[in-house]
């Protein structure tokens, strides 16, 4: 393990809970004005990053169960099950001659 400590830059709220992002933090993110930040938080930290452009962004709903997903790896890996068995030959079952075209755009219904 290094003894070389990452960079560190604080910032100070404002009474609305408002701050300014350090020069140095803005240039390691390639940030402008009117650019957005996304807060990522991980097993108890929180990870600054650039947010991605609304076209890239994924839905909100799948992004909290991809979230949930995360903290469950994280907190309770002994949760994690693999996928098969019974599992797998149900959703088989499921899906048998059905056709998909996965290039087709999704209906409202």
């Amino acid at each position: 393990m290094s003894d070389v400590q990452a960079p560190r830059f604080e910032a100070t709220l404002t009474d609305k809970y408002q701050n300014t992002v350090p020069a140095a933090v803005r240039k390691a993110l390639h940030l402008g004005k009117r650019d957005k930040i996304a807060y990522v938080i991980r097993g108890g930290q929180v990870i600054l990053e650039k947010a991605e452009a609304k076209d890239d962004q994924v839905d909100p709903a799948v992004q909290a169960f991809l979230g949930f997903l995360e903290r469950e790896m994280v907190n309770n890996p002994q949760r994690l099950k693999p996928f098969g068995g019974e599992t797998s030959r149900r959703a088989a079952e499921l899906v048998d001659g059905m056709e998909v075209d996965l290039d087709a755009p999704l209906e409202d219904e």
